[in-house]
């Protein structure tokens, strides 16, 4: 029994309206001094149900004077104009640049009327134009204000994970209407320090006298008073409450993910008894710090698999209740709300979730130089059953099966890691209890054999650096992502064809010691008869409840 097991008993249904967006997302932040080995690291869930999982690459490049850069916007592929090129761009692998800095995001909405419907950068854009710009948090966060006042924001708010080398950053962001340019507060989570967001504005009161730690666009406060949003001192102000005020969607769909991952990851300095009440909406005045000390240095395995909860042992799993059916299916189909005899109920928004683009684990480690020390530790589709595999952020070609323009969300790929990914775990679904551990078996396998592996490629590369050979360890590094990604393509290949065998139809085929398939003894192509597992009492005596008159034995007879 875990220690929430009797406050969960205890805790009634609420009533709400769901009202979260579907495309959300999920970011942990993991300073230098909270990690293993030093590294500053930052998660990334692009959570979307239109969003093809590829990595997005730009070389460096030098551009003519009065180049012209077009803007699409990032979600929808809309125009929205141009804005002049500057001289030099930065390569950048995904989230990541050449100089190690790491820039991710969740939209948390905010008041409908701040996004500004003319403005042109929007937040996808703002994210890949400034990794093609900057080299530092600080510089990031410069370049992200100047874009926005001379461009407009037309995104609903948004929480920015930035961080570099050195430092890690939340910035909150959200437009201003019909006027040009975006209110803002970014604040540096202290060093040993772990924090996240996930669609909802974390920043409460800041600091407004401490340049080091905080920096804010000049009319935060000003402007919210002049929208009626804030009426109080300076002292007293709050971004989230001025410009994100939280509802039960709020809480429970995104703050119940921070409070899960602290929950995992801060051990006896996370009091989680009492901010549960908060993440489960039953009060919104409690609420989170914005950052905690974790149990223990954390470690990019330990970070991945923080991405792949669905609230395991909490109030919140909803893996065991009668909606996960016959094999404990952590995830609900869209919409994820509904009424019932007039009154709203809404499923579970875990961590992990079906609808999942891609999503990445980023190191920046400054004990390396920039061309070794960035590594994207990226994948594709569900956290929960797919695997990272180690991308460092100066190679010169992406893998072919993560390359853009391979496949897409109309087209089916042969060679697409997201397609291949997705086939596994849709199968997956059917029969979860009994394909996810298996699945899941590949994962840790070739992530913690990628985990050996890669210092000994950061020596290697290292050793060509220091002798002059700058385009022979580059080379290094393409090759050992390139080859990394292709057994991890090889492998799922692999495991498709080997659930598909084993769990066909619903049943079990029996296996060998050494894992191959029994067969019946008398011919080697027909198996042995498969075990049928028993079905779970929770969902039997749901199905009793509902149908148990028509199909129940009539023993009369």
């Amino acid at each position: 029994m875990t220690k929430f097991t009797k406050m969960a008993l205890c805790t009634t249904l609420l009533l709400f309206i769901w009202n979260i967006a579907l495309e959300a997302c999920t970011n942990v932040i993991v300073t230098k001094g909270a990690s293993k080995d030093g590294s500053c690291m930052v998660t990334y869930a692009a959570d979307s149900h239109q969003l093809y999982g590829e990595l997005y690459f730009h070389a460096a490049k030098d551009w003519a004077k009065g180049s012209m850069l077009d803007i699409n916007e990032w979600d929808t592929g809309r125009y929205l104009g141009q804005i002049s090129q500057v001289a030099h761009t930065y390569q950048t692998v995904g989230n990541m640049n050449e100089h190690q800095l790491i820039i991710s995001e969740t939209t948390f909405g905010g008041r409908e009327e701040l996004p500004n419907p003319k403005g042109g950068m929007d937040y996808g854009s703002l994210i890949y134009i400034t990794l093609q710009r900057a080299k530092t948090a600080r510089e990031a966060i410069k370049i992200m204000d100047e874009l926005m006042q001379t461009y407009g924001f037309p995104s609903a708010g948004e929480s920015f994970s930035v961080a570099d080398k050195e430092e890690c950053w939340i910035m909150e962001m959200v437009g201003k209407g019909d006027e040009l340019g975006s209110v803002w507060v970014a604040v540096r989570i202290p060093d040993g320090y772990i924090s996240a967001h996930a669609n909802q504005s974390r920043i409460d009161k800041f600091a407004q006298n401490d340049p080091e730690n905080c920096l804010y666009a000049k009319d935060v406060i000003s402007f919210a008073r002049k929208s009626g949003y804030f009426n109080g001192e300076d002292k007293d102000f709050s971004f989230c409450d001025a410009y994100a005020p939280a509802d039960w969607g709020a809480l429970r769909g995104c703050e119940a993910r921070v409070w899960s991952a602290f929950n995992i990851l801060g051990g006896e300095n996370f009091d989680a008894e009492k901010y549960l009440d908060y993440a489960m909406g039953n009060n919104k005045t409690d609420k989170m710090p914005l950052y905690i000390l974790p149990a223990e240095k954390v470690g990019v395995k330990e970070l991945a698999d923080v991405m792949r909860d669905h609230y395991e042992g909490t109030p919140m799993d909803f893996s065991e209740d009668v909606g996960a059916g016959p094999s404990r299916l952590p995830y609900r189909w869209r919409p994820m709300g509904f009424e019932v005899d007039g009154a709203e109920y809404g499923f579970e928004r875990s961590i992990a979730t079906q609808q999942t683009g891609f999503w990445f684990v980023a190191q920046s480690r400054d004990y390396l130089p920039d061309e070794i020390g960035g590594i994207l530790w990226f994948g594709v589709d569900d956290a929960a059953t797919s695997a990272l595999t180690p991308i460092y952020t100066n190679i010169t070609k992406v893998p072919e099966c993560f390359a853009v323009g391979n496949g897409n969300m109309m087209e089916y790929s042969e060679t697409s890691a997201f397609w291949l990914f997705n086939k596994v775990t849709n199968f997956a679904y059917l029969y979860y209890d009994r394909v996810a551990p298996e699945i899941r078996a590949k994962v840790d396998k070739y992530e913690n054999d990628n985990i050996e592996l890669v210092p000994q490629t950061d020596a290697k590369a290292l050793r060509m650096l220091q002798n002059g050979n700058r385009g022979q360890a580059l080379a290094c590094l393409t090759d050992f992502s390139t080859d990394r990604s292709n057994l991890l393509f090889k492998t799922w290949k692999c495991l498709e064809n080997y659930l598909l065998v084993k769990f066909m139809d619903g049943n079990v085929k029996l296996q060998n010691e050494d894992g191959s398939f029994k067969n019946n003894g008398l011919s080697k192509n027909i198996p042995a008869s498969p075990a049928h597992p028993a079905h779970r009492e929770r969902w039997v005596r749901g199905i009793v409840k509902d149908h148990g008159e028509v199909i129940k034995k009539n023993t009369n007879l």
